[in-house]
């Protein structure tokens, strides 16, 4: 095993340095005063300093489960399981899956083929096409793992969305084969124009459905979860119980208390889509004007953007030059199973002012 490329990247950098590498969201928009309200609102009840049950307190799975049927996706509190995070939401549904063949898309996140390999699911690597995995690609794999792990919302690292047929077809194959769909939609509240159905819906049996509060409102709190049928759920806890045996309890309870009102955290994501849209539209832009050579789609959502350049430029070799000159990004070969240099990148651009994002693609442009 080795270290995530990421949090390396993270930990070798400082302050001047201009970073499209991680997935930070923007930290001006964090609902800061809502948050505190919250906060001192729970401060005095005795009950959020004591240890809580397994799958999370009662009040935010129901308003997790809330959203989902308001979307319709029929749900109740017992089909959510609260997780230290999505990243440990991987690692349980790993586990419970350890040893077996697994369906990828290729490019992938990288983080969840880290934990992939550490419980040993041989990974096989699905092309990523423009309006999502190439379906007849995903058949023939599926049809000998029946299991796969897939990112239909503003996938990482390639910021691309399944058009409706392909979730159509997809969500067909799981059932023909009667397998089992992990949907990870970190994201999926970041649309810029609409956001889709999810897969899962179609599959209430056969899908472990992965959400996060760590894109749409902190990071630091640490608060994810799965959505799967209700026996499901019961297996999971078992893995999970002997983990942490549960997630923070103080910040579940901050988190119930602020999305009591619906309608504030609505204008919250909102705000969030316009500023993400915004910085999209001219990391795009600039990359056209400065680095023309780059081809790009410009994301239609989530945080980052993806491409690579029309010659054979190994971006990972490419990242030491930039690093002297204190700008980093992601290179594509860290998506790949075999990891074998492309001239393919990442970027993220939610993190970044305005400024940062003309200077660093510059410097970048300086380094080629």
């Amino acid at each position: 095993m080795k270290r995530s490329f990421i949090r390396e990247i993270l930990e070798s950098i400082d302050e001047e340095t201009i970073s499209f590498a991680g997935g930070l969201p923007n930290s001006n928009l964090f609902p800061i005063q809502d948050l505190r309200n919250a906060t001192l609102k729970i401060l005095d009840n005795p009950k959020v300093y004591q240890y809580t049950i397994s799958n999370g307190i009662n009040e935010l799975r129901e308003q997790i489960a809330k959203r989902y049927t308001k979307e319709g996706f029929p749900t109740t509190k017992d089909n959510i399981l609260i997780t230290t995070g999505s990243q440990q939401a991987m690692y349980i549904l790993a586990k419970f899956f350890e040893n077996k063949e697994i369906t990828i898309e290729e490019p992938s996140y990288l983080g969840a083929m880290n934990i992939f390999r550490l419980n040993n699911l041989k990974m096989d690597g699905v092309k990523l096409e423009d309006d999502g995995i190439n379906i007849e690609g995903f058949e023939k794999s599926f049809k000998n793992s029946k299991l796969a792990y897939l990112i239909p919302d503003f996938q990482n690292p390639s910021a691309t969305t399944y058009s409706e047929e392909k979730r159509e077809e997809i969500s067909k194959i799981v059932e023909k084969y009667d397998g089992v769909l992990i949907e990870d939609s970190p994201y999926s509240e970041l649309f810029f124009e609409k956001k889709m159905a999810y897969i899962s819906a179609k599959l209430p049996k056969n899908s472990f459905h992965l959400g996060s509060f760590s894109k749409t409102l902190v990071p630091s709190y640490r608060i994810g979860w799965i959505r799967a049928d209700e026996q499901k759920i019961k297996s999971l806890m078992i893995i999970k119980e002997s983990i942490d045996l549960h997630s923070s309890g103080f910040v579940q309870y901050i988190l119930a208390e602020y999305l009591k009102d619906e309608a504030k955290y609505e204008k919250h994501l909102q705000s969030i889509r316009d500023d993400y849209k915004v910085k999209a539209d001219y990391f795009s832009e600039q990359l056209n004007l400065i680095i023309p050579e780059f081809k790009h789609q410009k994301p239609k959502g989530g945080m980052f953007l993806y491409g690579s350049f029309k010659d054979k430029i190994d971006t990972f070799a490419l990242i030491e030059k930039c690093l002297k000159k204190k700008v980093v990004y992601v290179p594509g070969n860290q998506f790949y199973i075999d990891k074998i240099p492309n001239s393919e990148i990442r970027f993220n651009y939610t993190h970044s002012s305005f400024e940062q994002i003309e200077k660093g693609i510059k410097l970048i442009k300086s380094c080629l």
